[in-house]
Order: structure tokens, then C-alpha cells, then sequence
């Protein structure tokens, strides 16, 4: 639309301008899926991307605009809209809430299962081994799926983190997280909402939008060549497009290791949007009761049951 160019003499019109063109590139993204979706049919671990120049292309727009300005006012604008709704009409702002964190409590209680994997799989590991003396163990129904022992071994790393990474906004919900505590609790009810609101405006995703910056390139760095970096202009990067090759990372710390290290790279990306989420739900909450008032403290709230009155106390202190 050329707002940018055209307002971007200063702050407030950079600001502006972008939060306008939020809406056309939205509206534009969406009516032209092709231009950044069409090389999703090519993906592949190694080879050329496509002998169709478009095609490269559009994952080069893909790279570019997943970590951009762009993208950045298009989820301002949407979630802008969204809060307007919520101040309008409380109950759509508490259905949201009530949305976001019941995503992150299933998305915790169903990866939690992570953790009886790694215990369970360690013992197999354990028991083939060294009472069995094997060194592969293999499983499948027609499809033998086999690896070294040691590939196994370092895959537990996978499950771990799978327990880290998207179990972090379930325990956030849940209260679970350690507060460093040196104003909080000696301030009226009131106050602690508001806290809590800036917390998440000016804390939580200000943290988590600059690590989405990095990690986005870090993954895409182990993607594709020629690499991608935030330092590339569009107009650099779509220079590269002929020559663009999937290149998915598959080397492992050791000869016969787990080899899929690319994938702790999309857990850092999917942890990261699973905490813009939640401190959306979170400052939507904090503001519904700093409006409400203590009555409204905790309303919705799914918390697990521990059905343990000292792990209860434990994790009220928490």
C-alpha cells in the first residue's frame, strides 16, 4: 500500500501505518495462499525445492515473512480487534480466556505422557542392552523400524523436551512456575492485577517475540541453503530462490545417534507460541478480574486436582 514509505518519517506514523497495511496483508495473505504455501507439497528431507521458480519462491516468502514486521502487525491487529470485543462484551473476553488456557492445559496433560515414555523406554534400553546384549532394537506390524541402542538412548533427550517445551503454559495455568516474589504479596488485590497486566504486555511477549526472532532463522538455517537470516531483505533473500535446496538436518551427535535434532528446533518455535497465547489469556484474565474484583479471582480456572493436601499446599505457595 506504500503507507510505510509514506508515514514512516516518524514513530506514531511507522506505527500507524504498519497497524493499517496489518489489515490488507491479512486480507492479502489469505486471498493468496499460493504465493507463500505452494512449496509445501516439495518438501523433502534433501533436493531441490522445485524447478518452478514461483515455487521457490514462495517458501523464500515464507522465511522472510514468519519472523517480519509484517506478520508482527497482522497478530497486533487481529488480537487488537479481539481485545476491543472483549472490553465491549465481557463474556466473549472470558470465553477466550477460557479458550487459550483449556488449549494449554490439554496440550500439557497430553505431552506430560512424555515423561512415562522416557521412563518406560529407558528401561527397555536398560533391559536389551545389557541383560539381552543387543545393540538395535527394532519394532513394527509388516514395516520393521529399527536403530542403534544409542540412537534410543539420546532420543530421550526428544521426550524431555517435548515435556519442557509445551508443557511450560500447562504449568503456567496450573500456578506450578516459582515466583521470584519482592513487591507482589504485600500489595493490594487491585494492584496485583495490574501487575500482572503489564507483566504480560511488557514482559512475556516482548521476551517471546524476540526469541520467535532468532528461532525462526535457527531452524530455517537448518532447512534450507542458501541460508536465511534476519539481516536479509526480502529482495536479497528472493535473489537465492534459484539455487534454493532443502537441506534438513539429520546429523547426529554421534555416528549411530538420534539424528533428528532439527526437530528440538520447531519445539523452541511452538514453546514460544504457546507463550504468546497464554499471556494474551493472561492479561484478558488479569484485566476481567481487576474489573470484577476478588469474587472473579481464579473464575474458569481448570486446575488439576493433585488429591494430595500437602502437594496442594506446595503448589498454592508456588
Amino acid at each position: 500500500m506504500g503507507l510505510v514509505e509514506a508515514w514512516g518519517g516518524n514513530a506514531i506514523g511507522w506505527i500507524l501505518a504498519h497497524i493499517i497495511e496489518g489489515f490488507y496483508n491479512l486480507f492479502y495473505a489469505l486471498t493468496h495462499t499460493g504465493q507463500w504455501l505452494a512449496w509445501v507439497p516439495t518438501f523433502a528431507l534433501d533436493g531441490k525445492v522445485s524447478d518452478d521458480i514461483a515455487v521457490s519462491e514462495s517458501l523464500i516468502r515464507f522465511i522472510y515473512y514468519g519472523a517480519s514486521v509484517e506478520l508482527l502487525f497482522v497478530l497486533f491487529d487481529v488480537v487488537l480487534l479481539l481485545t476491543i470485543a472483549g472490553f465491549i462484551w465481557n463474556g466473549f473476553m472470558w470465553r477466550m480466556v477460557r479458550a487459550l488456557e483449556g488449549f494449554a492445559n490439554g496440550l500439557g496433560r497430553t505431552f506430560a505422557w512424555a515423561g512415562l515414555i522416557m521412563v518406560l523406554l529407558q528401561i527397555v534400553i536398560i533391559f536389551m542392552q545389557r541383560v539381552f546384549a543387543v545393540s538395535a532394537i527394532g519394532f513394527g506390524f509388516g514395516i520393521n523400524i529399527s536403530f542403534d541402542v544409542s540412537w534410543w538412548g539420546e532420543s530421550l533427550k526428544f521426550y524431555n523436551a517435548l515435556i519442557v517445551t509445551l508443557c511450560a503454559t500447562y504449568t503456567f495455568v496450573q500456578g506450578g512456575h516459582v515466583r521470584v516474589d519482592l513487591v507482589y504479596s504485600n500489595v493490594s488485590y487491585s494492584t496485583k492485577k495490574v501487575i500482572d497486566m503489564l507483566g504480560s504486555l511488557f514482559f512475556m511477549l516482548p521476551t517471546a517475540m524476540l526469541v520467535w526472532l532468532f528461532g525462526w532463522f535457527f531452524l530455517w538455517r537448518h532447512m534450507v541453503t542458501p541460508t536465511a537470516s534476519a539481516a536479509n531483505s526480502l529482495e536479497q533473500l528472493m535473489g537465492k530462490a534459484g539455487a534454493l535446496k532443502w537441506n534438513v538436518e539429520t546429523i547426529g551427535f554421534s555416528p549411530n545417534g538420534f539424528n533428528a535434532y532439527v526437530l528440538f528446533k520447531v519445539l523452541l518455535l511452538a514453546y514460544i507460541a504457546t507463550v504468546i497465547l497464554q499471556a494474551v489469556a493472561f492479561f484478558y484474565r488479569s484485566y476481567l478480574e481487576w474489573k470484577e474484583g476478588p469474587a472473579s479471582e481464579g473464575k474458569y480456572l481448570d486446575k488439576d486436582n493433585l488429591g494430595d493436601a500437602q502437594a496442594e499446599l506446595v503448589a498454592s505457595i508456588h
